[in-house]
Formats: structure tokens, C-alpha cells, sequence
């Protein structure tokens, strides 16, 4: 039994992770506590930096030379963070940014929120960039997430972020922390690692060579439909006789299935669709289900993101719902069954 960010931390460092550098920002703060006497342990550095900008930078250094890197933070923070995860995604370096929401925008609260949606599935940064994104609802997914993390990310060398809250930061629940075994994946040959008697490697996200830009982007583009190709997941409960179906992430999602499951012991024809990467988004099992009589409601802890794509899959085949609180506001099972059961 681990606290949350005790169990992305711990889980970091089974996945060989050997560098992280971060700053402070309630609800995350456990995670670089945690980093600051484990990687020691291990080998590894641990950075307090001056700043948000600052650490971000020093993991695309450390990604740069080979390392797996990480920082981590909370809205207000990984909005300054923005920046760097583009030069990152631009230059096809590899790292991994946990995201414990708070409510927002601005300063905003300390608690619970879903209100970075937007800001992690759309490309935070500038430029017609993506992250692979991920969003568990407990702490078995937080665990095993965070070791697929790292690999996703040297696989795809791309930017990987785990969209958490504050309420999965903070929780403790028992989970099993599986064994890492770490996979086949190639050589990070275009690594900063001294020549060593090769041609130099140059990594960079500016390219000004006449139609360069457009070619490293056109590049980049297929990178992300191979993802979606090949990493989009999601969970589905009841769907197949579902006339209202709610679709719903993280803490959401979990908070949602016990209404559900309610629900549907009283004989209700409802169902739920949970997002496990919300980029890919997971187009193709939504829009299998719609048509017909049937119904959608997303449920969000914020005041309306993840519909926009919920909208997107089902295309105008079923009426889209929803029901959200924002600003760090928490929707209890009870008060979402009220809310379902009148629909």
C-alpha cells in the first residue's frame, strides 16, 4: 500500500528512470520528495530546480544524452512547462510529465480537477505537435502506466504525460507492484554520448532548410497515426445493451462505475466507456456504439472538454450529454445517480 505519487515515483525508478528534476506544487509534492532520496539509491540524479521552465530543460538535457528522464507537476506548473514539452516533441526526445491536476484557471485550488483535458490532448506548446497521454483511475494503472510510460516513450520517442488529479495523487489504496521487465527496443543511437568515433549526432527542433520544417513535421504526423494505429486503449463495462452509455476518465471513471454498476443492478440499460489514453482518443469503439436509440453523457471534472471528442466520434449519430463540475469541485457517486437516473 503506496500513496499515489509514492507509487509513480517508486514505479519510475523499477523502470529505470535515473533522472528527474521538478519543483515544488501542491497536489504532486510526494513525487520529487520521494525522487530526492530513492534515485540516490540507485545511481541516479535528482534536481530541485529554480523553476518549473528550469526543469524542464534539464530533462530534455538529460533525454538528450540517453537517460530516462521525468518531471512532474500540477497546472499552473506544467503550463510553464509548455514550452519545453514542444522543443521535446519537436526534437523527438523521449520523456516522461505527470500532471496531478488542481482546479483552475490561474492559481485555482488545491483540489481534485479534469481541467487540463484541453492542454494535454490538444499540445499545450506551440506547433503541430501531440503527446502520448494517459490517464489511469488507480493506483494498480498508476503503477503499471508508469513503466509503459518510459517505454512508449523511447519506442516513439515522443513525449509521454500521465494525467492524474489530486485525488489519485493523494489516495492509498493496495495495489501489486509488478516486476518491470523492461522490452526489445532499439539502441538510442542518435543519443548525445561524446562521438565516441561516429559522425556527430545533432538533435534540434529548428529547422530552416528550404521545406525542412514541413518534412520534419509531414514526419512527425505519421509518428502519431501510427499511435493511434497502435496505442489507443480504453475499458468498457456493460456497453453491449446500453441505451445511455457515460464515458468518463480517471478519478471520473471510477467515481462513475459505482453509479453505474448501481444502476445496473437495478435493471437500467446503462453502460460506461473509460479512456485509457486520451491521446490517441479512442475514436473507434465510440462510434461503434452509436446510432440507434442510444445516448451519451460524458461525465467530467471540469466544465466541458472531453466532450468535444466524445462529439467528434459519434459523429451526429446520438445525442451527446453532459455533467461536470469544475473549479476543484467533486461529484460524488450518489449525486451522479441521481443525475443518470434521471436521464
Amino acid at each position: 500500500m503506496m500513496k499515489g505519487n509514492e507509487a509513480i515515483a517508486e514505479a519510475a525508478v523499477q523502470a529505470e528512470c535515473r533522472f528527474y528534476a521538478g519543483y515544488p506544487i501542491t497536489p504532486q509534492n510526494e513525487i520529487p520528495e520521494y525522487m530526492s532520496w530513492r534515485l540516490p539509491e540507485v545511481s541516479g540524479t535528482f534536481i530541485q530546480a529554480e523553476s518549473e521552465i528550469a526543469a524542464i530543460n534539464m530533462v530534455y538535457g538529460a533525454s538528450a544524452c540517453g537517460a530516462r528522464a521525468m518531471t512532474s507537476s500540477s497546472g499552473p506548473g506544467i503550463s510553464l512547462k509548455q514550452e519545453g514539452i514542444s522543443f521535446l516533441a519537436g526534437a523527438e526526445l523521449p520523456a516522461v510529465i505527470v500532471n496531478m491536476q488542481r482546479g483552475g484557471p490561474g492559481l485555482g485550488n488545491i483540489s481534485a480537477s479534469q481541467a487540463d483535458y484541453f492542454q494535454a490532448v490538444k499540445g499545450g506548446g506551440h506547433g503541430d505537435y501531440r503527446v502520448l497521454v494517459y490517464a489511469p483511475y488507480n493506483l494498480q494503472e498508476l503503477w503499471d502506466i508508469t513503466m509503459r510510460s518510459f517505454d512508449k516513450a523511447d519506442e516513439y520517442r515522443t513525449p509521454v504525460m500521465i494525467l492524474g488529479d489530486a485525488i489519485l495523487g493523494q489516495m492509498m489504496e493496495p495495489f501489486t507492484p509488478t516486476p518491470y521487465k523492461r522490452p526489445d527496443l532499439p539502441e538510442k543511437k542518435w543519443a548525445l554520448t561524446g562521438c565516441e568515433g561516429r559522425h556527430p549526432n545533432v538533435l534540434k527542433s529548428l529547422f530552416m532548410g528550404e521545406g525542412e520544417l514541413e518534412r520534419h513535421n509531414i514526419a512527425l504526423q505519421s509518428k502519431y497515426d501510427k499511435l493511434k494505429k497502435e496505442e489507443t486503449m480504453s475499458q468498457a463495462f456493460f456497453v453491449d445493451d446500453a441505451e445511455l452509455i457515460v464515458v468518463a476518465f480517471g478519478i471520473a471513471a471510477r467515481i462513475a462505475l459505482a453509479a453505474v454498476r448501481k444502476l445496473r443492478h437495478e435493471g437500467r440499460k446503462i453502460g460506461l466507456l473509460r479512456p485509457i489514453t486520451l491521446y490517441p482518443f479512442p475514436d473507434a469503439p465510440i462510434q461503434e456504439l452509436a446510432g440507434g436509440n442510444r445516448r451519451f453523457i460524458t461525465v467530467e471534472l471540469n466544465a466541458g472538454q472531453m466532450i468535444e471528442d466524445v462529439r467528434l466520434a459519434v459523429n451526429g449519430k446520438s445525442e451527446v450529454l453532459f455533467y461536470g463540475r469544475p473549479g476543484g469541485a467533486i461529484i460524488t457517486p450518489e449525486e451522479l445517480y441521481e443525475k443518470l437516473l434521471a436521464q
